[in-house]
Order: C-alpha cells, then structure tokens, then sequence
C-alpha cells in the first residue's frame, strides 16, 4: 500500500487589489493595495510592485497610512492584528493583537495612540465601529484589548463610515439611515430617509459617504443614483441636504479632494465625474474606464487620484483627470468557458478576462503581461442583452497559432458562431488575425485541438461539435500576385452514427486523432483519415480525452460526466482501468 499524501496548494498570485480602496504615500511616489493576506507596495510611475508586505495569516480588510510618520502604513485583518510597516523597507515593525475579526480600518492625526476598526461582536450582521489602543512597548508583538465603544449597527463595508473636519465627528450609513457621532460632545444624531415602496423612494438606499476635509458638509451616495450634500446636521432639526445626479445607478464611491473644492463620484458607469464646488452645473468626466468603479483614493499631496474597478484593476489619474498609470490584476469572469491554458511561449496563464477577451497572466511576477481583444466590439454594460461570449481556445504549434470561438445566441434556433486562427508575430510580439470562419458547424463546438508532433511541418486543428461532425483544419497558401499569404480551410469532414462529437484529442506523435460521440470513443488515422477502431463502455458521456505520453503513449485516458475514469490499451483495445474520480474543481 502507498501512504495517501495530503495535497500541498502553494498561492502563486491572482488575488483581488480592488477588496478595499487604495492608499497612496504621502509624497505620491507608492500606492498601496491589499492583495489577499498580502499588502502590495506598487510604484505610481512605472506601475512595479516594490514591495510586498507580509505576515498576516488571514484576509487583510483594511490599510491606512500612519498619520504621525509619513514612511509608515498600518494594516488590520481577519487574523485580528493590527501590523505597522515601514513600507520603504518592506518590514513588519509591530503586531497588535486585538484577537477580533477586524473588518476595516481608520486612522486620525488627533488619536495618535489609537486606531479605529470595525467589528462584529454578537449576531454575524451587526457590525460596531471602536477605538483601539495601542500600547507603547519595545516588544514587536503586543496584546491590544483596550476597546472603546464609537458606533452601533453600522455596515462592515470602509466606505459606509467617514471622519469629518480634521476628526471631529464620523459618520455612518446603513440601509436608510445616517447617524453622526460628535466625539467632543459625545452625542449621535440620526437621520432617516423615507423607505416606502412607492417609486419616488424605492432606492432611497444609502452606498457610500464621505466627509468635506476642513468644513461641516457630509456627501452620501444612494441606489438611485442620487448624491446628497448634508449641512447643519448637529441639529436634529435644522439640518438640510441638498441632491446632484448625474449617475443613472448606484454610486459606488464618493470622495473629496483634499482642498475639499472638489467632489469626486464612481459607479458602474464607468466615468468618473468630479462636482466643482458641489455643484451640478460644474462637473467634469473621465469615460470609458473600462468597469464599474468600486472604489475612489485622493492621494494626501491632492495631486493623484485613483479608481478601484470590478475587473480588478487600479487607475492611477492625475489632478487634470488624465490617467498615467494601470496597475491590472488576475481578471475573473463569472464564467471561465475556455478553461485555464498555459501559453506555450510565455508560459502564461491564460484564460477568459474582461468582456470578449483572453488575458495572458504571469503566474511568476503575479501581473498581467497582456490582454488579447478576441471579438473586438465595443462591449455595452446592459444586463437584458445577450452579449457574445468567447467559449473556447487553444495554442498550437508551441504557440505559433491560437484558435478562438466566440457565440452569441438569442433563441434557441438562432445560433451566431465564428471561429479565428490567430498568428503570432514574432515583430509585434503578439497574436494577429489571419483567418475567420463564419458558422464553422451548425451547432456548438464542445472542443478544438492542434496536431503539435514535430513530424507535421502543415498545422492541423480539429474542432469538434453537437451537430454530430468533427472538422479538421488545414492551412493551405492563400498568396496572390499582390503578396504572400497563408490561411486555413476545411480539409475533412468526419461523423459517427449522428452522435454529438463530444471531445478530441491527438496522440503525441500525431498519428492519431480520438474523436469522442457522447459515450463512444472513436480512433482515426490522421494520414487517410480512416476510422480504425472504437470503444465503447457506456460509463457516460465523455466529458475529456488525452493520450499518453512517452513510454505510456500506448495508453488513452477518457473522463465522463458521470466522474468515471477508463483507459484504454490502444495495442490490444482493451480497457485496463475502469474506477470513480473526485471532481475537487470544476469552476473558479
């Protein structure tokens, strides 16, 4: 008996830079993003990571500069510590342990001994924000357990809590509902806005707040769109508020530069707009950034801002809102239809990215290298339209060619489908359009394989298909008088029996090509393309095929959606095994 090995998981990057907003150093140089259990330390000129801090043992929620030393940030986390930095160095300083979940993190010049975090002490959906000492002490470990009590019944998320006029007061949104804490006072005022269900206010909903750096003016954000300026509010009674609306959804995020004449607002949109002097009249926009903005930074010098988006990407912009930096990470689709793949050149991770197009992730420097626009259309945010989505890719040919299929279906007869063979160019260092196939087979394609044996000097591609063909693909010398040029065409049309082709897959030394029909597998001479034999075992359709290699190249593995897994001897066309596996990953 073998010992069973319990499975090792090493994290090589990809995690989310937009959980929280980003802050940047006092100078402007650095931008600071959480990273998973990491804080990351990115350059605002060249984009590069510097630094990478880490020690804490869980998510971390929440990053703030030290307001009393300008080369030194502070981070809290779900492992209930709050770190300090020197971030030019990259070294943890200190570790408070408060021994809470900690859910965000705030700082103010006036508390120099303490920080201010949101936690959940009872029910799971009450949140309080409290004030934590922190104790002065030679030792870099050190129990901080003095808590005071700020605010009751608040939301867990950073940007629903804001301190006002230099940390006199802070405020907070939640459902319908602005409460105001005065510190030197000690006293709360609350204000409600109506949550009837009638249409004027049915998304009354308060999203974000922030407060005006140096005068009594609050700015929340609401579902409807709607930006509300709130003055007088340390008076139950008198106090006002005042609307602009531009944003046709949800704001996102709001914040105040730092002279406080400006007002900056995000949502899904994808334009950030600035209010001059908070007025509806005076606004400037930045469009076409690419996703919903979930988060808005002002860096403390005033001359940077930068936004936080859905895919997962920080824009670094100017004062004169141009932007001069992206910093992009890992891009996660809601759905990964091309599945993950290794680019045979860069050995980069690539998978589907942003709306219609692969990216090309590097695993190693945790960065994006590149994002290739397959179906090169303007993508519309409209969550009624069938959009066209890209569902399968393969290299070929250690990455000299790159197959695509895009589809777009409205009604269940009218199927929109193209196939493209993208070249690469060796000058421009990236995938160019050679040939585009309209409606390739009449149904679905379930999969695309290349022949990659050295032996074939012409490239072969096979796709297969729910309309019960596979078709195999060859490129041929498309020259004229004006130019040389080569591009692909359909050299073989292959079935069996009407069943849907399910899968295929080629044989290290390309003399044979698998073509699967739901639960039958069958086996092809690539030269004459004749059937040479099938298997049949009825243990499901088949979902994956794969040859061996080397020394185990007489061997076929097939996978079923049953969670059944055969292999077949090719030599004697018998099955050697047949056994259950675990599916322990299936989407992302």
């Amino acid at each position: 008996m073998v010992e069973e090995e319990s499975v090792r998981v090493v994290r090589c990057g990809g995690s989310e830079l937009n959980f929280r907003r980003a802050v940047f150093s006092a100078d402007s140089k650095y931008i600071f993003c959480v990273s998973g259990d990491f804080v990351k330390v990115h350059s605002t000129a060249t984009e590069e990571c510097v630094h990478i801090l880490q020690g804490h043992r869980n998510l971390v929620t929440g990053i703030q500069l030290n307001p009393n030393n300008h080369l030194q940030l502070y981070s809290c986390s779900f492992d209930g510590t709050v770190k300090l930095w020197d971030y030019v160095d990259g070294i943890l300083i200190k570790t408070f342990v408060v021994g809470l979940k900690l859910h965000a993190l705030f700082t103010l010049p006036s508390a120099e001994d303490s920080v201010f975090v949101i936690i959940n002490k009872e029910k799971p959906d009450v949140f309080q924000l409290v004030s934590v000492k922190l104790p002065k002490s030679s030792s870099q470990e050190i129990e901080a357990k003095e808590l005071s009590f700020v605010l009751d019944y608040i939301n867990q998320s950073p940007k629903c809590i804001a301190f006002g006029n230099e940390g006199e007061y802070v405020a907070a949104v939640r459902d319908f509902y602005l409460s105001v804490y005065f510190f030197k006072k000690k006293t709360t005022s609350r204000f409600t806005l109506s949550s009837s269900r009638n249409k004027k206010h049915a998304k009354n909903n308060f999203t974000c707040v922030a407060c005006h750096p140096k005068e009594d003016c609050i700015a929340t954000g609401h579902k409807d769109g709607k930006i509300r300026l709130w003055r007088n509010f340390d008076d139950d009674k008198k106090y006002t508020y005042t609307c602009l609306h531009w944003h046709h959804d949800m704001v996102m995020d709001l914040a105040f530069s730092v002279t406080g004449t400006s007002l900056l607002s995000g949502g899904r949109e994808s334009v950030l707009v600035e209010w001059r002097d908070a007025t509806e009249k005076n606004k400037e926009f930045l469009p076409r950034l690419g996703a919903t903005i979930e988060h808005i930074s002002v860096s403390p010098a005033g001359d940077l801002f930068c936004t936080s988006h859905s895919d997962n990407k920080i824009i670094v912009i100017h004062r004169n809102l141009e932007a001069s930096a992206v910093i992009q990470g890992l891009v996660k689709d809601s759905n990964i239809f091309t599945g993950l793949m290794v680019d045979p050149r860069t050995k980069a991770l690539v998978l589907n990215g942003k709306p219609g197009h692969l990216q090309f992730y590097s695993l190693q420097h945790d960065k994006q290298l590149y994002n290739l626009d397959i179906i090169q259309q303007e993508y519309i945010n409209d969550y009624g339209l069938i959009q066209i989505e890209l569902t399968k890719a393969a290299f070929g040919c250690y990455g000299n060619w790159l197959a695509t299929v895009e589809q777009r279906q409205e009604k269940e007869t009218e199927l929109e489908l193209q196939m493209k063979l993208w070249m690469y160019n060796k000058k421009t260092q990236g995938f160019v359009l050679n040939t585009k196939v309209n409606m390739p087979h009449e149904d679905h394609i379930t999969a695309l394989c290349f022949c990659n044996a050295e032996k074939f000097e012409n490239p072969t591609l096979v796709t297969s298909s729910k309309d019960g063909h596979f078709k195999v693909w060859i490129l041929t010398d498309d020259s004229d008088i004006y130019k040389k040029a080569v591009g692909w065409t359909c050299d073989f049309v292959g079935s069996y029996h009407k069943y849907q082709a399910t899968n295929c897959c080629f044989s290290e030394d390309g003399s044979l090509l698998a073509v699967s029909f739901e639960e039958i597998v069958t086996i092809w001479d690539s030269e004459t393309w004749e059937l040479k034999c099938t298997f049949c075992q009825r243990a499901g359709k088949i979902r994956h095929l794969c040859f061996g290699r080397l020394t185990c190249s007489k061997y076929l593995l097939g996978a079923t959606e049953n969670g059944i897994l055969c292999c077949w001897n090719l030599l004697s066309c018998a099955c050697k095994i047949l056994f259950y596996y675990k599916v322990i990953w299936q989407s992302i």
